[in-house]
């Protein structure tokens, strides 16, 4: 008999303007159990956050148009029900201090920089799900 897998029941939204990050997050992702949407701009993932309510966001910050930033601010914005206290997890090719500082300030639990490995990946969520109070 196999093992519950550690992220089964877990809704997940990725943004990210790169197709191939984005495949390879949901793949990553998804083999351990979560259900994840992934779209390819902040202005998609405000559309969708309030009807999919995920438990987890994971978001880049360099992004055309909106960067994550500016995404995260507008979603912390938000009352509880509409997404606003969505776990969030930065992710960037900017790694420094300067960065990371800046995007908890915005309002990200974590700041990851890529490229990040899979067991990374799945390790900083696990962690990330396992300190809010559900």
């Amino acid at each position: 008999m196999q093992p519950p897998l550690p992220f089964a029941g877990l809704n997940i939204l990725v943004v990210d303007d790169d197709d191939d990050t984005r495949f390879y997050i949901t793949t990553v992702l998804e083999a351990d159990g979560a259900t994840v949407m992934a779209v390819a701009s902040a202005a998609a993932a405000r559309q969708v956050l309030p009807e999919l309510q995920p438990d987890v966001l994971i978001s880049d910050i360099a992004m055309p148009g909106e960067d994550g930033y500016t995404l995260i601010r507008k979603i912390r914005a938000l009352k509880p029900d509409n997404g606003g206290q969505v776990l969030a997890i930065a992710l960037t090719a900017y790694g420094d201090s300067e960065n990371r500082i800046r995007a908890l300030e915005a309002g990200f639990q974590t700041h990851v920089a890529k490229p990040i490995d899979p067991e990374e990946l799945v390790a900083i969520v696990t962690s990330l799900v396992a300190s809010c109070n559900w």
